[in-house]
C-alpha cells in the first residue's frame, strides 16, 4: 500500500451506536440514506462477506459497486473494501463508531492513490454523512 492521500471525517450523531451500525449494515436502511437504488443493496456483514449496491448520482447515473467486509465489530467498527476496476487491491474505508449513550461519534477514514481520487472520495463521504445525519434524525421507521 502506498503512502497515498488520506482524509478523515468526524461527526457526532444524535443516535446510539447500535442505530448507526444498523443504518450501515441493514440493506433497506442503507439504501434509503446512501443514494442506493432500491433493491440493489446486498450485504453479508462479516469478515470476508461480500456487499454490493448500485449508487444513483444526482444526475440519475447508476454506478454499480462491489466489495467485501475486511473487519467487523458490531456497533463499533466496519472496515470495508471497495473493488476498483483495474486494481488488484480494494480501496479501503474505515468506519469507526464510539457510542456514548444517545450520541455516537463516527469517524470515516480512507487513503487514496491520488489527490483527485481523495478529493472525490472525501466529497462523496461528506454527502453520505450529511444524508446519514438526516436519516437518523427522522428516527426509527417501521
Amino acid at each position: 500500500m502506498s503512502d497515498g492521500h488520506s482524509y478523515t471525517l468526524t461527526r457526532t450523531l444524535d443516535a446510539p451506536a447500535a442505530a448507526v451500525y444498523r443504518a450501515w449494515t441493514t440493506p433497506d436502511a442503507y439504501a434509503r440514506w446512501a443514494y442506493a437504488a432500491p433493491g440493489s443493496v446486498r450485504m453479508d456483514v462479516r469478515p470476508g462477506g461480500a456487499w454490493q449496491a448500485t449508487m444513483v448520482t444526482p444526475d440519475g447515473t447508476e454506478v454499480p459497486l462491489t466489495g467485501s467486509y475486511l473487519e467487523v465489530e458490531e456497533n463499533r467498527l466496519l472496515v470495508v473494501g471497495m473493488d476498483v476496476p483495474g486494481r488488484a487491491e480494494p480501496s479501503v474505508m474505515v468506519v469507526e463508531l464510539d457510542g456514548d449513550g444517545p450520541k455516537t461519534r463516527i469517524e470515516l477514514r480512507q487513503t487514496c492513490d491520488t489527490v483527485e481520487e481523495r478529493d472525490m472520495a472525501e466529497q462523496g463521504s461528506t454527502m453520505l454523512l450529511d444524508s446519514l445525519t438526516r436519516f437518523l434524525a427522522e428516527g426509527p421507521t417501521a
